[in-house]
Parts: structure tokens; C-alpha cells; sequence
């Protein structure tokens, strides 16, 4: 079972200045308080193709709680390690055309894949009006739980009755009902988030017109140095 989550969303800032927003989004909790739960980010990889001009970036971000609590309590500790401040691996990659004016990214999680696969793609341009003063851009969520396809196979090659008995909660709820109550809980989550992802670029997008990309940097240095001095 797939479930997919699509939203909408016009922000009131040229594209240049929202695509330079989106890469300093997480660059400290005093810029961005939505993104606190970030832990670090790291470029694993930036080039420009000489050919199209476009910039492709592989980034990796470290972040708390990735999966719902939710979730984490309808799993066994052989799953989740017994704990929901467990923190996780999002690889995140995307492609920039300045000339055409958009931008594709790719987000997805590299921990707990086999209980939960999700996906976020997004895609920021320029409105087919040519309003340069405003970009759109449209994310789009998948989830797809597998623990479920799992315990499928488990019940087609087991007694129910003694699974019932064996797996408790997993085995009466069924395998379908696992998939869509984890991947369920996890898009409920994400609404949440994509709410706060977009605050957290306003936020972002409001210092840039402030004080440039200049005051930007030196406000993120400050916030390095003082974080490094309290250590």
C-alpha cells in the first residue's frame, strides 16, 4: 500500500531568493526555531553541469525523531531499539536551473526504511504568469510502509491462531492494517511538518530581505561561535 500527499504553496519572494532559502534553511535554530530538531548537515556533493548550468547538490541532514511516536509505539524495541528519540538519516538532493527558474528537490529517509519509506519531492518555479515577484512550488509526500508486506508473509505461512498468540497486536490488527495505520499516522505527521517547513522558510526569507545574504552568514557565524564557547 502507497499513500501520497500533495500540497500547493505560493511564497511571496522571487525564486532566487527562495531557492537561496531553502539551502540555508537549517543553517541554525536561531534563524530557523522550525528547525531545531536538526541536528547537522553536511554536503556530500555540489557541482555545476557545464552544460545545462544547472547546480546539483547532495546534502545529508541528521534529525530527531524522524518517526511519529505514534509509530514508534506500534513497534517492537527489536524495531526501534526501545526508544522514540531515536535520530536518523535524511539524504536530500536537488537540481537548480537559475536560467529557467526552478528548482527539483528529493528528500528520503535513510533509517527505518524496512518499517517506513518516505519520499518527499518538491518542485519551486517561477508562475506561468512571469510573476517574478512570487514562487510556486508543489510537494509532493509518498509513504510506503513494508512491515506490513512483512507480516503478510509470516501470516501466509503460519497458523493464525498461534500467530495470534505469537505476534499479539500486529497479528489480530492484520497486515493491511498495519501498513495503513503507520502509514497514516506518518502523513498526519508530515502535514504537521510541511506547516512548520514553510514557517521556517518564511523566517528565513524575512532576514534575507532584511539584511542580505551578507547578514545572513554573519548571524549564522555568531550563532557557530556561541554554540562552540558554551561546549
Amino acid at each position: 500500500m502507497v499513500l501520497t500527499h500533495t500540497t500547493n504553496h505560493t511564497y511571496a519572494h522571487p525564486f532566487p531568493a527562495v531557492s537561496l532559502a531553502f539551502f540555508l534553511r537549517y543553517c541554525s535554530p536561531q534563524l530557523n526555531p522550525f528547525a531545531s530538531h536538526v541536528l547537522s548537515t553536511d554536503t556530500i556533493e555540489s557541482h555545476v553541469d557545464p552544460a545545462t548550468g544547472r547546480l546539483h547538490t547532495t546534502r545529508i541532514h541528521l534529525k530527531k525523531s524522524r518517526m511519529p511516536p505514534a509509530v514508534m509505539k506500534l513497534l517492537p524495541t527489536t524495531l526501534t531499539g526501545g526508544s522514540a528519540s531515536q535520530a536518523s538519516y535524511i539524504l536530500e538532493t536537488s537540481v537548480v536551473d537559475m536560467r529557467e527558474g526552478w528548482m527539483s528537490t528529493e528528500s528520503r529517509n535513510l533509517n527505518f526504511v524496512g518499517v517506513l519509506s518516505v519520499v518527499e519531492r518538491q518542485m519551486y518555479s517561477i508562475p506561468k504568469t512571469r510573476t517574478l515577484d512570487n514562487t510556486e512550488v508543489e510537494t509532493k509526500v509518498v509513504f510506503r510502509s513494508r512491515l506490513g508486506e512483512k507480516l503478510r508473509d509470516k501470516l501466509s505461512h503460519q497458523n493464525l491462531s498461534a500467530t495470534a498468540q505469537e505476534g499479539g497486536f500486529f497479528a489480530r490488527l492484520g497486515a493491511r492494517g498495519v501498513q495503513r495505520t503507520i502509514e497514516t499516522l506518518a502523513s498526519t505527521k508530515t502535514q504537521d511538518q510541511l506547516g512548520k517547513s514553510r514557517e521556517g522558510m518564511k523566517m528565513i526569507l524575512e532576514r534575507l530581505r532584511q539584511t542580505g545574504i551578507i547578514g545572513v552568514l554573519e548571524l549564522r557565524r555568531a550563532a557557530r561561535e556561541r554554540s562552540v564557547a558554551a561546549a
